[in-house]
């Protein structure tokens, strides 16, 4: 009986070691969202005039995305349009996973009448985002929206709760449709100036709902086409709390300039008499300036707003550089953030290369195209990712951009620049236009470390700032001038950069670093997925 009891107890204690190791061994997944999305054309009266637009579910702006950091996202869109169709998502990583990336260099287009389901996660990322179409012009007709990831509850952020969140998406429109500025384009004509400024779609009307004496956060994004633009609350200030994912030494600002393709998160007190306030959205380096109004309202109240509109900054050069220059990353803030090479000194790492990349505009066969390092970008056929991982030859040419500005004419190309996973490259963007430029790079964030004068030279590494500078996706380089931005190569992939102005990026002014390794992990890169839509020279391959 005895040796039945010492079975029984050695069972049992077993038992608890093989479901104790059972624990320790089985990972629940990431919670998942999930998102049908059906893209159709609707008529859409943005600046009062009726005009053709690019709807999500029906809605103009589209719907916006809410997740937490590490989420799965899977969103089925279902294009209606007559034209193909992508979607890019403004800023969000896609660790590992390149293929949803949403630009031609990765995907091929969703035809008319079809389907195509993203797959990602949002891994590691917290912060303000957008998404919007990335095929042609379809971004001047809607289709865009926010993409707001919060932080798991654990993880705190460093203010307090705001009594909501308000999701602002500012920018520049045209009540011409995509097709006709397309064919504006095409023809050799500039665009001109847009024909109005809009808050979430509408001009003079929205209108943000307020209790007296709490906090609430704004959420705003440029998603205009080519337009920077000033924000401003009447008699409020403004508490910076993150750009793009990056939390901030917290600073109040009156107004705030956000470039073409930039977010920002403030903090704001309804600290005032309860009434309406004015908010305002004006362009920046435009003769005139356009503005626009929304208004804060204080809950239970029916005083309208009065008074004059705040005063915001126009053509001032200046102002926007210093204003930029003075935005600092806070190192005590808990959250993701980058650790290039196992330090998040990023000051203290070496780079392995520096790229100056400069725009100019030329005429070829008698028509404005953009360039890069005197290469205007021509999307092929056949997706550069898939070309590059099936080794299909005649698609790109790699490391044909010149790393420095060479003269001579501008020559149309596919240019593909090539890095080593894990690179720690700088990178100058120099703008010898008397336009501001705005520039992406999809697939990472990077450190914006110095802003100056005319020609960059490398005596003014002196002046970067290689302590707490913010990390963003999308920087500006103001004209005649230079920025510079130090970038952690640590997301395999094809990933594209661009021209933020949407016009200069429809004629060329893009390009592909390409982030590669000889090893096969699905650490660093997934499979294809199975889902792939294929073209060009990739028809017929096998996915798996």
């Amino acid at each position: 009986m005895g040796e039945v009891m010492i079975l029984k107890l050695l069972a049992g204690v077993l038992a608890m070691i093989c479901l104790s190791t059972n624990m320790v061994l089985v990972k629940a997944e990431d919670p998942y969202r999930y998102f049908t999305w059906t893209v159709t054309y609707g008529t859409i009266k943005p600046l009062g005039v009726p005009q053709q637009g690019i709807l999500i579910n029906g809605k103009f702006p589209g719907p916006r995305i809410e997740a937490v950091t590490n989420d799965n996202i899977i969103i089925n869109v279902i294009n209606k349009l007559d034209q193909p169709f992508l979607i890019t998502w403004n800023g969000i990583k896609n660790r590992k996973t390149p293929w949803q990336d949403g630009v031609l260099g990765t995907n091929c287009p969703i035809l008319p009448n079809t389907n195509f389901t993203y797959k990602m996660q949002v891994k590691d990322q917290i912060g303000t985002f957008t998404y919007f179409p990335s095929t042609v012009l379809h971004k001047a007709s809607g289709g865009f929206g926010g993409f707001n990831i919060y932080s798991r509850p654990h993880i705190p952020v460093p203010y307090d709760p705001p009594a909501a969140d308000w999701t602002v998406l500012i920018g520049d429109w045209y009540t011409a449709g995509h097709k006709a500025l397309e064919q504006t384009l095409d023809a050799g004509k500039p665009l001109g100036l847009p024909n109005g400024i809009l808050i979430n779609g509408k001009q003079n009307g929205p209108k943000f709902v307020g209790e007296p004496g709490k906090t609430y956060l704004l959420r705003i994004s440029n998603v205009g086409l080519s337009t920077s633009i000033n924000f401003r609350i009447q008699n409020h200030k403004m508490r910076l709390v993150e750009i793009e994912g990056t939390h901030v030494v917290q600073e109040y600002y009156d107004s705030l300039d956000i470039h073409v393709g930039q977010s920002v998160a403030v903090l704001i007190t309804c600290n005032q008499a309860p009434k309406d306030y004015y908010i305002v959205a004006s362009s920046r380096f435009t003769i005139p300036v356009l503005k626009t109004t929304a208004r804060l309202r204080y809950a239970n109240t029916k005083i309208k707003a009065s008074g004059a509109l705040p005063i915001g900054p126009t053509t001032h050069v200046h102002w926007s550089l210093k204003q930029a220059r003075s935005f600092r990353w806070d190192l005590t803030a808990s959250a993701a953030r980058p650790n290039p090479q196992g330090t998040y000194h990023y000051g203290n790492i070496k780079t392995v290369r520096t790229l100056v990349l400069e725009n100019s505009e030329a005429l070829i066969n008698g028509k404005v195209r953009y360039a890069i390092n005197g290469i205007s970008y021509v999307n092929p056929e056949t997706p550069l990712k898939l070309a590059d991982w099936f080794n299909i030859s005649g698609v790109f040419e790699l490391d044909s951009t010149p790393d420095m500005p060479t003269p001579g004419p501008v020559k149309m190309g596919t240019p593909v620049i090539g890095t080593l996973l894990h690179d720690y490259v700088e990178i100058i963007f120099q703008n010898s236009e008397d336009t501001i430029q705005s520039w992406h790079l999809d697939g990472t964030d990077f450190w914006v470390v110095g802003f100056g004068p005319k020609k960059w030279e490398p005596d003014y590494r002196k002046f970067y700032n290689l302590v707490d500078a913010t990390t963003r996706y999308t920087v500006q380089v103001y004209p005649y001038s230079w920025s510079a931005i130090l970038v952690p190569l640590d997301n395999k992939g094809m990933w594209n950069l661009r021209s933020a102005d949407w016009a200069r990026r429809y004629l060329g002014q893009e390009l592909y670093v390409r982030v590669w390794n000889d090893e096969k992990s699905l650490y660093t890169e997934s499979d294809p997925p199975p889902n792939a839509i294929l073209c060009g020279k990739a028809v017929g391959v096998q996915l798996s």
